[in-house]
Order: C-alpha cells, then sequence, then structure tokens
C-alpha cells in the first residue's frame, strides 16, 4: 500500500521508557511544524480501548496464549483501518506505542507460538502495513520491571498489569527476542539504549527520526 506519510514504532520490554519517549518525540516533532498523531497498542481506537482493557486486566491472569494473540491483532486490525491508514494517506508521521513486532516477540520468541503463523495473521490484521522505522529501546531486565512497577502507581487501568505479572524467565524472553529481531532486520530496527540521562536517549532516538523524515 503507497502512502504519502510515514509510520514509526517504538518497542521494547517493559519498563524501556516508551511511553515517555513517545510523547516527548512527539512534542519536538510538532514543534519542528511535521504533521504528527500519536497512537499505542493495545488501543488507538474506541474497539481497541476496550480490548486492552481486557488484554491488561490482572482478572484473566489465565487467558490462554492464542487468545491473548487473537484478542491483540483485533485491535490491530481496528487500529490500521481506522487510525493509522488514514493519516499515512494525508500524509502525516503517525508515531505508535508498539505494533507487530510486539506480538512476534511477545508472543512467537517469547510465547512460544509460531512464528510463521503469526506473520501471516499480522499481515491479514495490518493489510501489509509496516513501520518505516522502528526504534528498540533495551533495557536490563530486571531494571526494566522495576520501573514499569514503578510507573504503575501513576496507571489509571492497574497498578500491575496482567503482562507485567508475567515470569522474570518469560521477560527475559522478550527482552532477547528483540534484540534477535533487531539483529534479523537491521535496516528497519535501531536499537537504543535506554540511558539514565532521558534528555541523552532522546537526543539519539530524534537523530534516527530525522534521517527519515
Amino acid at each position: 500500500m503507497k502512502t504519502k506519510g510515514k509510520f514509526i514504532t517504538l518497542e521494547g520490554p517493559e519498563g524501556c521508557g516508551k511511553t515517555t519517549h513517545i510523547q516527548l518525540l512527539f512534542n519536538y516533532l510538532c514543534e519542528k511544524g511535521y504533521k504528527c498523531v500519536l497512537t499505542r497498542e493495545p488501543g488507538g481506537t474506541p474497539l481497541s480501548e476496550k480490548i486492552r482493557g481486557l488484554l491488561l486486566n490482572p482478572l484473566y491472569e489465565g487467558m490462554s496464549s492464542v487468545c491473548e494473540t487473537l484478542l491483540f491483532e483485533a485491535s490491530r486490525s481496528s487500529l490500521v483501518e481506522k487510525f493509522i491508514i488514514p493519516y499515512l494517506q494525508k500524509g502525516f508521521i503517525v508515531i505508535s506505542d508498539r505494533f507487530s513486532d510486539a506480538t512476534i516477540v511477545y508472543q512467537g520468541l517469547a510465547g512460544k507460538q509460531s512464528i510463521k503463523m503469526l506473520e501471516a495473521i499480522n499481515d491479514y490484521a495490518t493489510r501489509g502495513v509496516k513501520p518505516d522505522l522502528t526504534i528498540l529501546l533495551d533495557i536490563e531486565t530486571e531494571e526494566g520491571l522495576k520501573r514499569a512497577k514503578r510507573a504503575g502507581r501513576k496507571k489509571k487501568l492497574f497498578k500491575v498489569d496482567r503482562m507485567e505479572r508475567k515470569s522474570l524467565v518469560y521477560h527475559r524472553a522478550v527482552r532477547n527476542g528483540y534484540l534477535k529481531l533487531a539483529r534479523r532486520e537491521k535496516g528497519r530496527i535501531k536499537v537504543i539504549k535506554t540511558r539514565r540521562d532521558i534528555n541523552k536517549t532522546q537526543e539519539l532516538i530524534r537523530q534516527e527520526i530525522l534521517r527519515i523524515i
């Protein structure tokens, strides 16, 4: 699908700082005069936000991996159809907090589901839409989980969501999965190590973004 805009995603394990940096990036690009919109996964449309509530609710801790995957893909399908494609066609820079890479990593490489199957479902749900650039924020697993728990105190829905409750082994597999995916797709995925100095991390992100826009 040909579009006039650019699609940029931020990915990473829990506590890597995506939410903070995506907002800083959005504000920076808007100040520079770029037409930008911001979204997140799961979420971004009324329907997708409802699905987000189900996916992150710790009451559903026993949700099967297959059910989890299909809910993520249903949320993604609505986001692509109602938000991402329309804005890309208008020439906007669309910035998303997670996208299909998260499914490949969380449900595939860490969750042990078939990568080929997940890629096929992703292609169907996204209509083939893929990011022009993905920033992978990398952080040590234990440090990331500590940060996520601290941030949870400010969350509107749950102090610790269902995904954060998964085992340390699982979260280590998530981080390793992201790094493996980045090695496989060096042209699109740029790895940036999360630093304690937010400004330094943000500057590195901006450098990568400005190269493609």
